[in-house]
Parts: C-alpha cells; structure tokens; sequence
C-alpha cells in the first residue's frame, strides 16, 4: 500500500459536496474529540452551506464556546447575523440546564410536586434543557442547522436526550394514566385549591413537549434530515475516539458518512525539515488506517496552515478546501490572489494620492 492517497484510488470523492448536494438535510452534527478543529470546520461547512441554501443557523452546544472566536464576532442564546452574510446567523446556548429557566417552568420550580417526580428520572434536567432549546429552534425559520457539538463524550450525551427525554415524559404520563386520581388528591392536599387544574395544565404542557421531541428522534435518525460529520486529526487517540464515536452513532441509527481530518502535513510542503518529515511518516501511519476503516466514507483531508483560522476572509478561504481537495498550488494560487488583490489596493490609494498632489499644485 502506498504512503500516499490519490483521490481516484476512492469511489467516494473527498470532499463534503455530498452534504451541499443533499438539500434534503435539517441538521448536521459536526463533533469529535476536544482540539481537533471542530469549531473551525463546522464554521467552515456553515459558509459553504450559505451559498447554496436559502438560511443557515449555527449553533454551538459546547459550554467553551468558541464562535465568537471564529467569527471575530460576539454571539449569544439569541441567533445573530455573522457580519459579511445575509443568510448565515450564529448562537451559543449552553446544553446544561439553567435552573433560573427550568423553574418558571409551572410545576418545575423548587420543591414543586411535578420537579419531585421528574428528579427521580436520571438526565431528565439535561434533557429537558435540550428540548427547550430544540423547541426554540424548530420554530425558528432556517433551511438547515450546523450544530457545533461538545467533545465526544458531551455530543453522546446531547444525541442521547431526545430519547431520554421521550423515555421519561413516557413515565411520566403512565403515571398520570394509573395514578390520576391519587395524583390530583396529593396534588390537592399538598399544595391546596385549584392545584388539580395546575396539574392538569403542566401535564398538557408535557404532552406538547412530548409531541417536539418525538419529531426530532424520528428527524434525527431519518438519513434524509440528519448527517453527523466526525472531525479528527492523524493521530493515534483521535483515530480511537473517531472509531468510537462512528459505532455510539451507528448505535444511536444517526446517518455517518464524512470525516475531515485537520492538520495534515503534506510531504510536498515538508522541504528539509526533519521534524516536518517524521511527523509526516507518522501521520502517513494513521491516514492510511483511517482510509482503510472508513473506506465507505467521504474522507476530506484539510491542511495544517502556518497561521490559525479566524475571521471570516480566513474561515471562507478554508472552506473551499472541504469542497475542493486541498494541493499546495490551490495555495499559491490563492497566495497570488490575495497578492493581486492586495497590489490593486495600493494602486487605487496611489491614484487617490496622486489627484490630491495634483490639486495641491
């Protein structure tokens, strides 16, 4: 086997246009483990989804949020327009829960008779932080939604609250099908008149709720509306978490079928460094086991840049590489471009610099 891939060695081209190509697609996962560029190629899938799509939301779920720094732009819970876009908005929400929301909730606030019941179920204040969150952004008009996830073991758990959540509000109503009467007599002598149609309302409150988040379970194991991109790096304990997180996704029936792997060195950019070359040798090791695993799935290589990707000129020129399979003369030929449009800006400020001269004599 070669130490090197060429792109028509592969039935699957290399590249994300799968995901631009399927208009079909709501919601797209893009996690993997903590560090590996996660933030950057999701903002990167974001401006490339914005060409072709109507209105793109981004939402990160990871309480270190890190689009504000991508972006060069401060974002909150609030969906907000990226600057230089008139389709692409961007919100960071934290997937825990906030205790000051949760107990506005009728019935949810401290020591009340429903939050008693509903502590009982593991995860269930997670989860419904979640569905709120959901709730909000389902109502919200956007093509599609690019979720900028936690590292692996946090993105598990939020892929795994829609059905937690349907399991427990599941319970929840058994017990108020079996219980009704003994519930509404508690509920009464607990917390005094008119507590039965308090109990009745939060109930129907929860049946809604209910309703939202069997939708989005279905939605998030239809292939048709849901793609988990895994993001990863050429190394040993990235390949083990992208392996790990490939089965859990397959487990949860969520559709899998890119990876990007960041950082790449290329042995043509490599020169006469020796440190360059054996970290090339190594990451070679790894590249050839991810193609050789994951040989069903569109594997993007992205490349290790000298400078970090932030703000918007830098994020969109390092998209195209997700569309585009990278190559260090697609890098001259942007060097040359950003040369070319660099030399017509200081052309024009010349000219404006040579009429004022003029006027002056």
């Amino acid at each position: 086997m070669s130490g090197v891939h060429d792109c028509d060695e592969y039935a699957l081209e290399p590249t994300l246009e799968n995901i631009l190509e399927q208009t079909s697609l709501k919601w797209i996962f893009v996690g993997g483990k903590g560090g590996v560029g996660k933030t950057t190629t999701s903002c990167s899938l974001a401006i490339q989804l914005a060409r072709v799509r109507s209105s793109v939301l981004i939402i990160s779920t990871d309480p270190a949020h890190n689009l504000s720094d991508a972006f060069r732009q401060k974002f909150t819970k609030t969906p907000t327009l990226v600057n230089g876009f008139d389709n692409l908005h961007a919100m960071e929400v934290d997937p825990n829960p906030d205790v000051s929301e949760l107990e506005t909730m009728e019935g949810l606030e401290e020591g009340g008779f429903l939050a008693e019941i509903s502590s009982s179920i593991p995860g269930i204040d997670e989860a419904m932080s979640f569905a709120e969150v959901m709730k909000r952004v389902q109502s919200m008009d956007y093509s599609c939604i690019v979720f900028d996830t936690a590292p692996t073991g946090h993105t598990l758990r939020l892929l795994q609250f829609p059905t937690t959540l349907e399991k427990g509000l599941g319970k929840l109503m058994s017990l108020k099908d079996s219980f009704g009467g003994i519930l509404s007599t508690a509920s009464s002598l607990l917390s005094g008149p008119g507590s039965e149609d308090m109990l009745t309302g939060i109930m129907e409150k929860l049946e809604k709720l209910k309703e939202i988040v069997e939708e989005v379970n279905a939605q998030f194991k239809s292939a048709d509306l849901t793609t988990f991109v895994c993001v990863c790096i050429p190394e040993f304990l990235s390949l083990y978490e992208t392996e790990r997180l490939v089965q859990e996704l397959a487990k949860f029936e969520i559709d899998c079928r890119n990876i990007v792997i960041n950082q790449v060195i290329f042995p043509e950019e490599v020169g006469s460094s020796r440190l360059l070359q054996a970290r090339v040798r190594m990451q070679q090791k790894y590249l050839e086991q991810f193609y050789d695993l994951y040989e069903d799935f569109h594997i993007v290589k992205m490349p290790l840049l000298e400078e970090e990707v932030r703000g918007n000129d830098s994020l969109r020129s390092f998209s195209d590489n997700l569309i585009t399979p990278y190559s260090q003369s697609s890098l001259e030929d942007l060097d040359k471009q950003v040369l070319m449009n660099e030399a017509d800006h200081l052309r024009s400020k010349l000219e404006q610099v040579e009429q004022k001269l003029a006027q002056m004599n």
